[in-house]
């Protein structure tokens, strides 16, 4: 699809007129239809107010004429997946993994390998062969390249750090000790409680990007404990595989 095509589409998904889209992106509803017709295309700030309104990518707007790449961990982009700015807009740069809310989750190389191993390894690709994949991969991306200047001297891993204390700090019965956080997605992570009310919650946004991390019981059996957190909780739970019959044991506001 070409830019007046994908325009077209969002638009009419959307349930907008020309004039309505056009007020939201202050221009004129001639200018809509010249975009749509395929006579012009939106310049740079139009396109990122575009991209704010229908939530998708400047690349998207464009159709599609790269592939997006995560300069961080080297995963293939769509647009469900690409991480935000402060200010809510999306940095095609990155996955929500790597990059959430103008901040960057990894500031080890070794750490981040060692997640991306784990999605990686199947029956035809080995750990030895994603490790070797990756170690040569991560030094060729942006990040990584400019990592010095991109770092926060060592500002986020302080916060992690703090976090893995006060949740060691509980000393939750049967949970081992923390020792390391991830960067977690909202929608992957957000089990529903039921309360003893009868009434069932989630305390999570599909949208955000957390620290995380599964733990084995120390009990043993089936049940593993979950632990989220940010700057204003801490959600420690149990639950089943994939998250079946999940019971909240603790939510904190810090």
């Amino acid at each position: 699809m070409n830019t007046k095509d994908v325009l077209y589409e969002l638009r009419s998904k959307s349930g907008l007129s020309q004039d309505e889209l056009a007020e939201k992106v202050f221009v004129t509803r001639q200018a809509v239809s010249r975009w749509e017709n395929g006579e012009t295309i939106p310049n740079t700030e139009t396109l990122k107010l575009l991209s704010n309104v229908f939530n998708v990518s400047i690349n998207t707007l464009l159709g599609a004429p790269r592939q997006l790449i995560c300069q961080c961990c080297g995963m293939p982009l769509e647009d469900a997946i690409i991480g935000r700015n402060k200010d809510g807009t999306l940095n095609e740069d990155y996955c929500q993994w790597c990059y959430a809310d103008g901040t960057y989750t990894y500031h080890d190389m070794d750490d981040l390998i060692d997640v991306c191993v784990g999605h990686m390894v199947n029956e035809h690709f080995s750990e030895e062969q994603a490790r070797s994949y990756l170690k040569q991969k991560l030094p060729e991306l942006d990040y990584w390249k400019r990592y010095e200047e991109l770092s926060d001297d060592g500002q986020f891993e302080a916060f992690k750090k703090q976090l893995v204390e006060e949740i060691n700090l509980l000393h939750i019965e049967g949970m081992p000790k923390v020792e390391q956080l991830n960067a977690l997605v909202g929608k992957y992570v957000n089990l529903t409680y039921p309360l003893p009310s009868g009434t069932s919650v989630r305390f999570l946004d599909d949208q955000t990007t957390y620290l995380g991390t599964q733990l084995e019981s120390a009990f043993g059996g089936e049940r593993c404990f979950g632990v989220l957190a940010n700057m204003d909780f801490i959600l420690v739970c149990t639950y089943e595989k994939d998250g079946a019959n999940p019971e909240l044991l603790l939510y904190k506001r810090r």
